[in-house]
């Protein structure tokens, strides 16, 4: 039996050898199918991861208030029976500011976490090296929510949160620049006009270009933090907010001149306990803050994970069409066999019958018909894989997408690709078995 299959698979290899372009032409369906399937598992492998990290880098169940010094402010119009000409007036909001931290602590339910940030631009120095950077005012909740790990060091105690004391956190980017020779724990860089001791330094988060500009995120290893006290007391006291700085604001926006900044908070992010509950807070939230603000909207209320999730199912829908297109392709690659192997049997008639004279019997015939479209699919797929692992690395160089080839895209392909030429090989090898052969040979 296995002498028998043997002796057809060798056959059917001849077979195929002496028709090297007809061999090709039919497996041309199976080879760019197998291509595009793997093509397409390994986009969307790295999209999912790509959503993944994106999804660690904003924290699970946030949302994510940004304030807007470009106001759409809300008008007011005189009252009626007021003498002379009709005249609005523009309401005046206090901007993002940290009695809308307690009012959300107090108010909202559901809240795990809270997290207000002050965003300041400074440059560094130390030991003749200097660069620009942003010296980030936080509390502790904030590496908790953003998911920071310590490298070394220790996060902000209850003393430098307390007193404003001059501590700070560095980024590992920071490190190797300022610290390369030295460990960076208990000395002292200078940010601004200031001298920082550093206490810790973070463990590197590997972030892409395409997620900062998508998410509005910085590059984490080059922030120096410090406690949101340290930022008010020794940098910038925005709890100073005045009156006037807000007027002075609404003038320079009559005047079309550069907005002032009067909010006090940079970035307030908002950690929800149940992320089933999480539309619901950003609405509460929402309508406290237009109420507090006088309905001016001088901030924006986003939740990165839902869209990080649109934009997952966007790319779903994307790799579904090309899976189909894929798909297609393998459909067209077997109905090629088949057709091919079909005209192969009209074509080599004679040689069946000789076959069947010489005492082949039919289920040999059917074996090496069959072993051809397996051999045909079974190459056409071997090209595929490379060919579908060079598309692959291609994208992921030329179009900066990244890309992930598992095994089970190509064992998958592959095997689809096998299976395609079993199928579509079964009707040829049944018409070249049921061939008379004494018609066969004296067919012309």
């Amino acid at each position: 039996m296995i002498r028998n299959i043997l002796l057809n698979a060798a056959i059917a290899a001849e077979a195929v050898l002496a028709n090297k372009v007809r061999s090709l032409l039919t497996a041309l369906g199976i080879i760019f199918g197998v291509a595009a399937v793997i093509a397409m598992l390994a986009i969307g492998a790295g999209a999912q991861k790509e959503i993944l990290e994106q999804i660690e880098l904003v924290g699970v169940n946030n949302i994510v208030i940004n304030p807007i010094v470009e106001q759409s402010e809300g008008e007011l119009e005189a009252e009626e029976g007021t003498v002379g000409t009709k005249e609005s007036k523009k309401n005046l909001s206090l901007g993002l500011n940290f009695m809308d931290v307690e009012s959300i602590k107090r108010i909202v339910p559901g809240i795990d976490a809270i997290s207000p940030e002050i965003v300041l631009d400074t440059e560094l120095s130390r030991n003749g090296f200097r660069r620009t950077a942003k010296l980030v005012g936080v509390e502790n909740t904030y590496f908790d929510i953003s998911g920071f790990k310590l490298d070394e060091g220790d996060f902000f105690n209850s003393e430098h949160l307390k007193k404003g004391v001059p501590v700070c956190i560095i980024g590992k980017a920071l490190k190797a620049k300022f610290f390369s020779r030295e460990e960076p724990i208990g000395k002292y860089i200078k940010v601004g006009r200031h001298w920082l001791k550093v206490i810790g330094v973070l463990e590197e988060r590997i972030i892409s270009d395409q997620s900062i500009s998508n998410l509005g995120i910085r590059d984490y290893n080059m922030d120096v933090y410090t406690p949101l006290s340290t930022a008010l007391i020794r940098y910038e006291n925005r709890l100073m907010v005045t009156n006037s700085l807000i007027q002075e604001a609404r003038r320079n926006r009559n005047r079309n001149q550069g907005a002032v900044n009067y909010h006090q908070l940079d970035r307030l992010v908002i950690k929800v306990a149940n992320t089933e509950q999480i539309s619901a807070v950003a609405q509460i939230i929402s309508k406290m803050l237009s109420r507090k603000h006088s309905e001016v909207v001088d901030y924006e209320i986003t939740i990165p994970e839902l869209l990080l999730k649109q934009q997952q199912r966007t790319k779903n829908i994307f790799n579904y069409v090309l899976g189909g297109i894929a798909g297609i392709s393998l459909l067209v690659g077997g109905i090629g066999i088949m057709n091919i192997m079909l005209a192969s049997v009209l074509e080599r008639i004679k040689e069946i019958g000789l076959r069947l004279s010489l005492g082949a019997k039919k289920l040999d015939i059917v074996y090496q018909f069959l072993l051809e479209a397996i051999m045909i699919s079974f190459s056409g797929g071997t090209v595929g894989v490379i060919l579908g692992l060079a598309i692959a690395f291609g994208i992921s160089e030329l179009a900066n997408i990244p890309t992930i080839v598992s095994g089970f895209s190509i064992v998958l392909s592959f095997g689809v690709a096998v299976t395609v030429g079993i199928i579509f090989g079964i009707t040829p090898a049944k018409r070249a078995a049921s061939q008379d052969p004494i018609t066969s040979l004296r067919y012309e």
